[in-house]
């Protein structure tokens, strides 16, 4: 049965990898060098300047192989709000194997979500909590910082890669709270893959300053690599 299960998730993600492409043209760029097997040891994608809720049509830059461990092993933490709604919460339940429901507090569904990473999982996540509108800001008017969230998954993770993905944004796709999208347009993105392991030893894991250290980081690489 969860073969059959994941069979038919990777069915709709190649799927919807195939009309991304018609629908879009995608150019991405690496940064730094390139691994020599890009996406096979790839256990946490990081997506950086969340801005729609059309983002899954970035599954267009992934190779099919990544797809299929996201269709058999994706953990993915989605806001209620979101994951609630009658279309777009079922797609994005569609995609990956498990998609969890969470609050904006650090309560039981996080601590739920945290239950479902282990070192085999492949998690998805957007690490500012929250999608950037048209202004630049949340739909509160704060600015766009990380939340601690992927500090809590980075601890739990060891081994394999993080894949970052720099997005240049959507909003000339779907800006939150526009009806249809615009179709036929260029969407750019970055990505970047880093060791787990050396990542944390980089970002000081095990001292008090490594929480900060992290959020820090991923703030400076989303305003120095998502802008074009």
């Amino acid at each position: 049965m969860g073969y059959v299960a994941s069979s038919s998730r990777f069915l709709i993600l190649a799927g919807l990898k195939a009309l991304s492409r018609a629908c879009f043209r995608f150019e991405v760029e690496w940064v730094g060098e390139r691994r020599e097997r890009p996406f096979a040891d790839a256990r946490l994608g990081v997506l950086l300047n969340h801005t729609s809720l059309f983002e899954p049509i970035l599954v267009a830059i992934f190779p099919l192989g990544w797809l299929w461990a996201i269709s058999r092993r994706g953990v993915m933490p989605g806001a209620d709000a979101t994951l609630d709604r009658p279309l777009v919460g079922r797609l994005l339940k569609l995609l990956v194997s498990d998609a969890v429901s969470v609050t904006r507090a650090r309560d039981s569904s996080w601590t739920r979500f945290l239950a479902r990473v282990n070192e085999d999982a492949v998690v998805l996540i957007s690490p500012e909590g929250r999608m950037k509108r048209r202004g630049g800001l949340d739909k509160h008017g704060k600015p766009m910082t990380m939340r601690g969230g992927i500090v809590d998954v980075l601890e739990l993770k060891n081994e394999g890669t993080m894949l970052l993905v720099y997005s240049e944004g959507l909003h000339h796709v779907q800006a939150p709270g526009e009806g249809l999208p615009h179709l036929f347009v260029r969407v750019r993105a970055r990505l970047e893959e880093i060791p787990i392991s050396e990542y944390k030893k980089a970002m000081g894991h095990g001292t008090p300053e490594f929480r900060a250290n992290v959020l820090a980081d991923l703030e400076r690489r989303r305003d120095r690599l998502c802008p074009w």
